[in-house]
């Protein structure tokens, strides 16, 4: 825990260096949002889901028109977050504009991050916002991981969930996996739809065939 939270301190220094934020101040917006993904009740929704996204971002930098924005709504996408809300996104989104404005952080980049922040709640994005395209393929990749590490998330998701009946839980899981499912594709670039999308479906129709069983939700 130590040293991801030693790496997570490094990306977010490269991040702001650009912009010449005071160290003193860099390093309380870090401590604010560190002690927001390591809250008790997430499991799934943490610095590792943050730093997942951010190497994913890193992956596909070149393709990106704006990379500091990509990375500042990985950093603040999720730093609301309650399962039994509905507006945790939007509540996420003016956090985050609040503390880049204080950053000084110039407004077309927090607008940027604003609207791929935002862009979460519904996961969908406009054929030419390559920003939102990258980000969400990021956000998602954990769909096309390997069978071990999709359980883990799997059961992580399960467990910030655990406030409601396993009855509940299924129908609900069971829906948002089968509009996945729905879609021509699940992911919006082609180096991930090409890398993770068969992995992406076959995981998914794994969880759903678990979650219509007699089993434990907790595959």
């Amino acid at each position: 825990m130590v040293k991801q939270s030693a790496i997570a301190f490094s990306r977010w220094q490269s991040l702001l260096q650009p912009f010449r934020v005071e160290q003193s101040f860099a390093q309380l917006v870090f401590s604010d949002l560190t002690a927001a993904y390591s809250n008790s009740a997430r499991f799934y929704h943490t610095l590792a889901h943050i730093q997942q996204i951010l190497e994913t971002i890193y992956m596909m930098n070149l393709q990106a028109p704006n990379l500091a924005a990509l990375e500042f709504a990985a950093w603040f996408h999720d730093v609301i977050y309650d399962p039994k809300a509905k507006d945790n996104e939007e509540k996420s989104a003016a956090y985050a504009a609040n503390v880049l404005t204080n950053l000084a952080i110039p407004a077309e980049t927090i607008d940027r991050s604003v609207n791929i922040i935002l862009a979460t709640q519904k996961h969908q994005a406009r054929e030419n916002d390559f920003d939102c395209q990258i980000f969400l393929d990021a956000d998602l990749s954990i769909l096309g991981s390997s069978e071990a590490k999709y359980r883990e998330y799997a059961q992580a998701i399960a467990q910030e969930y655990s406030w409601l009946s396993e009855g509940e839980y299924r129908s609900g899981r069971k829906q948002v996996l089968q509009n996945f499912l729905k879609r021509e594709r699940i992911y919006f670039t082609e180096q991930i739809f090409t890398t993770l999308e068969d992995k992406a479906r076959q995981n998914i129709q794994e969880e759903i065939k678990y979650l219509s069983s007699g089993n434990s939700n907790k595959i």
